[in-house]
């Protein structure tokens, strides 16, 4: 079924008010309010079952804040409507002219910042502003969002309640450059959320005002810091106000061995890769990457990603390790990152099982530790056969274990009271490494299927069949909760593999 240009112009205008409504944090009754509209029009807008009218569009527009994107859409929507077509000879509009008065603010040029040292992320933007409107500009509207799990909304949402982003970490510092003079530019919040906080430049500080005015042009930039226990890793750039050139810069210290990548999405396209690659060089200790484009689509997003090959030393010390330049034995890593070590009377005890469901609350809680716990530790290396953690291996006497498969983008599988009620004869040697005893490997021999029944955290029950790998995954967890070890699965007489001799890492599984 096919839908005419006009019905995906109206779509398009739902979902761009829907996008700035939710990122607002508005129920669709608290928008109406504030449009002065009642609520039930603004229910059937965003479902389509009413075509949005002019007022509805400018009185979204500025409630929302959205830099001209709702008006944008409703423009091609209205261009549309009223069969308004441009001559074939005309000149596309410039960005100017696609916001409502008053509101003709352009980015000539934006450079974004990002340097990462000492466990500390330190972003500066710099925008060079036009205002093509018809209004003096006093503010400039600008966000800061923490994402520490971008893959995981449930876990990193968890995590920022916990660990709220605050404007007193950020250390907030924004100026006007005006012909080669920095002049100190106050700030005002705007919304503070855990994980999200916006925030106007004003146009002014404590001896004086100095409004952009219709025709000028002026260079503004703000810096602020985020910690990395906050800051995922990514960077994302997102095309609010129309903008003519973007450049994005990663600094990050080359012994951490950064590996950056691209990816972009708009509201007319899914999300994919950059169409131009990143580009890097070094310059002494540090990894310079860097990204440009020209003319970005309004509302275009733009994310860098990377992931560090070593350790940020910082990891170390938030737990209570000295940060030695010198690169730490593997298990040395595994502890300072609270990985339970093998000689630790708790590996050797089978663990408590939870009661549940009256233990919901608290088996949850261990479950949240042990997801928080992996994803720090995919930071620290790359587990390309899958890897699971286990209670007792972060001093948690309880029945609890969590496993992510080789595919990275796979959900981790959760294991409460775990069993084994079945498993398949047919069984095979493969190496074996474990967080709490990393500096070897071990050839230990595995049955190929399990069947394992395991509780969910309302106490309901269920039996799940696991093979090849994520057998072997899941009963190497399982053993951690009966108080076993990988050696003692290990036939007698084969020797343990000491990780710098072994050559199967990043290798997957052969089956």
């Amino acid at each position: 079924m096919t839908t005419s240009p006009l019905e995906r112009a109206a779509d398009s205008f739902a979902v761009e008010l829907g996008r700035h409504r939710v990122e607002r944090g508005l129920s669709k009754k608290q928008l109406a309010t504030l449009m002065g509209f009642d609520p039930s029009y603004v229910s059937h807008v965003e479902s389509r079952r009413h075509r949005p009218t002019e007022d509805f569009a400018r009185r979204a527009e500025a409630v929302l804040e959205a830099g001209g994107a709702i008006w944008q859409r409703f423009r091609e929507y209205d261009d549309l409507r009223h069969a308004r077509t441009a001559p074939p000879h005309r000149d596309p509009p410039v960005p100017g002219q696609w916001l409502p008065p008053g509101t003709g603010l352009i980015v000539e040029h934006e450079l974004a910042s990002l340097t990462y040292r000492d466990g500390q992320y330190h972003c500066v933007v710099r925008r060079d502003l036009y205002n093509a409107g018809t209004d003096p500009v006093t503010r400039y509207l600008a966000r800061v969002a923490v994402d520490r799990y971008p893959n995981d909304p449930g876990r990193s949402n968890r995590h920022h309640r916990d660990h709220p982003l605050t404007f007193a970490e950020l250390q907030l510092r924004a100026y006007r450059d005006d012909r080669g003079e920095r002049e100190p530019m106050h700030w005002r919040a705007k919304h503070d959320r855990d994980a999200f906080k916006e925030f106007w430049l004003l146009f002014e500080n404590a001896d004086g005002r100095f409004p952009l005015y219709p025709g000028d042009r002026a260079t503004i930039e703000y810096e602020y810091c985020v910690g990395q226990e906050k800051w995922g890793r990514w960077f994302q750039r997102a095309v609010r106000v129309p903008t003519r050139a973007l450049d994005v810069r990663l600094d990050l210290p080359t012994a951490l061995e950064p590996q950056v990548w691209g990816l972009e999405t708009s509201l007319s396209a899914e999300e994919g890769p950059l169409r131009t690659p990143v580009q890097r060089h070094d310059d002494g200790d540090r990894a310079i990457f860097e990204w440009a484009t020209e003319n970005p689509p309004l509302n275009a997003r733009y994310r860098l990603q990377w992931r560090f090959r070593n350790p940020p030393t910082t990891v170390s010390r938030r737990n209570g390790a000295s940060a030695d330049p010198a690169r730490p034995r593997p298990s040395d890593r595994m502890r300072a990152a609270g990985i339970v070590q093998r000689g630790a009377d708790l590996l050797r005890q089978p663990v408590r099982q939870f009661d549940l469901p009256e233990e919901e609350a608290v088996a949850r809680d261990v479950v949240d530790r042990l997801l928080t716990a992996l994803a720090e530790l995919d930071e620290l290396h790359r587990f390309s056969r899958g890897v699971g953690l286990a209670a007792p291996q972060l001093g948690l006497s309880c029945a609890a274990a969590v496993v992510r498969p080789p595919d990275r983008g796979a959900e981790p599988v959760v294991l409460l009271n775990p069993r084994v009620v079945d498993s398949s004869p047919d069984t095979d040697e493969q190496y074996e490494g474990c967080l709490s005893f990393f500096d070897h490997r071990g050839l230990v021999p595995r049955s190929l299927r399990l069947d394992v029944e395991h509780a969910r955290a309302d106490g309901s029950r269920l039996i799940t069949s696991f093979a090849f790998g994520m057998a072997r995954l899941v009963a190497h967890e399982i053993d951690h909760l009966e108080g076993r070890l990988y050696v003692d699965r290990m036939a007698p007489g084969v020797p343990l593999v000491p990780v710098e001799e072994y050559r199967e890492t990043s290798h997957a599984w052969r089956y």
